[in-house]
């Protein structure tokens, strides 16, 4: 089967971003928060901002090329988080899982949140918003752009 896909706007984002601020703001406060590069970044960028955090850190774990997944590999370790005691990793999304696992290899002790969550990685998340089915490919304002698209009478399916 075809996978579905899911478009998420700069504004949706934003505001799931900030909803998980305010499921993590209690839990606080943070050391800093470690983005999980390249996804992380913006949602972090929020969180940062809203729960009032300077320090920020990155880890970039590379697991995708476009859409196929790989073996994971750690382009860039969180050198400042330690073990991750009193810190807050953040990602866009959690998948299979995959990308999960090698943070919390390397930060055991970090508070883990995504803005959206696949059942098959779900477990490996302590705060999320969104849940969406594993075979949902999110598609983010990042990779995307702005484009006409015809309507659906004219579009074939309908007959």
């Amino acid at each position: 089967m075809a996978p579905r896909y899911y478009t998420v706007s700069w504004d949706q984002l934003h505001r799931d971003s900030k909803a998980l601020a305010w499921r993590l703001v209690e839990r606080g406060p943070w050391k800093g928060i470690v983005a999980i590069t390249r996804g992380g970044l913006i949602p972090a960028a929020i969180v940062a901002r809203e729960l009032d955090c300077r320090m920020i850190e990155s880890v970039s774990v590379i697991t995708y090329d476009e859409e196929k997944l790989g073996t994971p590999e750690v382009a860039k370790p969180p050198v400042a988080a330690g073990d991750g005691e009193g810190w807050l990793v953040l990602d866009d999304l959690v998948d299979t899982g995959t990308t999960a696992k090698v943070v919390r290899a390397i930060l055991p002790k970090a508070h883990f949140a995504t803005v959206y969550a696949k059942p098959a990685g779900k477990p490996l998340v302590d705060t999320f918003i969104t849940e969406v089915s594993q075979d949902t490919w999110i598609l983010f304002p990042w990779d995307t752009e702005p484009q006409f698209v015809a309507p659906i009478a004219r579009s074939g399916l309908v007959k």
